[in-house]
């Protein structure tokens, strides 16, 4: 199972913060932990909202609007992918993350499984080859 673990955004990280030097030494530490057992996909920090934007689907009609976003409860300041065998162990691992405040959701990421009827064997086939590209323009480097 995968799961998407979201580290909510703070006032510093909105303000563009930066973290100490104590602060990045733990979280290397966690990250090499997290490694080491095999269960870290990805894992990044995002830059403050006053650096992004959205876009809003409205019928075919698309809509950017810039950052800063204002609710900084519902923005993001970075983020892991981890493979578990389950959201218990998901769970286990983020309560040994070096944070000392704040919220962090997790999320089950959905598998093609999880779908249904409604993915077909053509899709099925579509994302193992979407998959398998993205894969190999990584490794290439783009």
């Amino acid at each position: 199972m995968r799961f998407m673990v979201l580290v909510k955004a703070n006032k510093d990280s909105e303000a563009g913060v930066m973290p100490s030097t104590e602060v990045l030494t733990a979280m290397g530490k966690f990250n090499e932990e997290l490694v080491k057992a095999g269960v870290l996909l990805a894992g990044e920090g995002l830059h403050s909202s006053s650096r992004g934007a959205r876009v809003r689907c409205e019928g075919l009609k698309r809509t950017v609007i810039d950052g800063p976003f204002a609710e900084t409860k519902e923005l993001l300041a970075g983020f892991w992918l981890l493979q578990v065998k389950s959201k218990e162990e998901a769970i286990e691992w983020i309560k040994r993350s070096p944070f000392q405040e704040g919220e962090i959701e997790i999320r089950q990421v959905f598998e093609a499984s999880d779908f249904g009827d409604s993915m077909t064997p053509e899709l099925l086939a579509q994302e193992e080859r979407l998959r398998a590209e993205s894969e190999a323009r990584a490794k290439a480097g783009r």
